[in-house]
């Protein structure tokens, strides 16, 4: 079954760095692009970026552009989030899932997530 770890959260001062990991099992990694998504308090969950499957292609979301580095490692079928010059607004809990075809019922699976708080 389809599983995510996500892993790496936790509390930085503003203009810090966090690397986050999601550990994924469950389905052929490099079948599939990836996504991390993010959900801030009272806010809708939204997608902060999208890598290809090969790796190749990433796009950010405009207010990350430049500051966050998606990675993914198909050894370890694992995906990274490097955050860069985090701010407040950054704060949220972090979600890295596949992206299935919207037909596809294991696109309901998520990760627990990884807490990301960004505060002076």
């Amino acid at each position: 079954q389809v599983q995510y770890v996500e892993s790496g959260g936790g509390l930085v001062q503003p203009g810090g760095s966090l690397r986050l990991s999601c550990a994924a099992s469950g389905f052929t990694f490099t079948n599939y692009a990836m996504t991390w998504y993010r959900e801030a308090p009272g806010k809708e969950r939204e997608i902060v970026a999208v890598m290809s499957r090969d790796g190749e292609n990433v796009v950010y979301r405009d207010t990350v552009k430049g500051r966050f580095i998606m990675s993914r490692d198909s050894d370890k079928n694992t995906v990274y989030l490097q955050m860069n010059s985090l701010k407040p607004e950054d704060t949220a809990v972090y979600y890295c899932k596949a992206a299935w075809p919207k037909y596809d019922n294991r696109g309901d699976i998520w990760g627990q997530g990884t807490q990301v708080t960004v505060s002076s």
